[in-house]
C-alpha cells in the first residue's frame, strides 16, 4: 500500500498535465479536490447523435489502488443510453476489473473518457444495464433516437440557456 501511495501523486499529476494539455476530443476534465481523488468531467455530445449539443457531467472518482483499479465513473446529467442506469452507472468494460472488465493500469483517466464518449456514440446493446432501452435501440432505432434526443434538450442543455440570459 506503501508504494502504491507514493506513485498515486506523480501518477495523478501527470495524468493532469494529459487532461490539460492533450485533453480527449470534447472533453473537459478537471480536479475537483486537492488530492486528486475526484474529478469533473463535461462530455459533449457526439456529433450526429442525438446527444448532439448536449453537455453530459460525469463525476470521476479515483480509488486508492489507482492504477492497479479503474477510476469510478457515474454520469451527473441523465442520458437515455442502453449502458447508462438511471442514477447514472455505466457499463463499459474498461470500468471493470478483468476477468469481466478489460482495465489495465496502462490506461488513464483521458483514455478512459475518450472510451465513453465513443460509447455515447456507438452504444453496446449486447452488454446493457437498461434492457428496454437495449431492445429499443436494436428493434425501433427510430423511436430510441427519438427519446435520447428529448432526454438531450430536456437534461443536457442547461449551461447553453444560462449562458444565453
Amino acid at each position: 500500500v506503501k508504494m502504491s501511495s507514493s506513485y498515486f501523486l506523480p501518477r495523478m499529476k501527470r495524468e493532469l498535465e494529459i487532461l490539460e494539455h492533450d485533453p480527449p476530443p470534447g472533453v473537459v476534465c478537471y480536479p475537483v479536490d486537492s488530492n486528486l481523488t475526484r474529478f469533473c468531467a463535461q462530455i459533449k455530445g457526439p456529433k450526429d447523435t442525438p446527444y448532439e449539443d448536449g453537455m453530459f457531467k460525469v463525476d470521476v472518482q479515483i480509488p486508492a489502488r489507482y492504477p492497479m483499479e479503474p477510476p469510478r465513473m457515474q454520469f451527473i446529467t441523465p442520458i437515455y443510453h442502453p449502458n447508462v442506469d438511471d442514477v447514472g452507472r455505466i457499463c463499459l468494460d474498461i470500468l471493470k476489473m478483468p476477468p469481466n472488465g478489460s482495465w489495465k493500469p496502462s490506461l488513464n483517466i483521458s483514455t478512459t473518457l475518450t472510451s465513453l464518449s465513443i460509447l455515447m456514440a456507438d452504444p453496446n446493446p449486447d452488454d446493457p444495464l437498461l434492457v428496454e432501452i437495449a431492445s429499443e435501440f436494436k428493434e425501433n432505432r427510430s423511436l430510441f433516437l427519438q427519446k435520447a434526443k428529448e432526454a438531450t434538450l430536456k437534461h443536457a442543455m442547461e449551461d447553453k440557456d444560462s449562458s444565453a440570459q
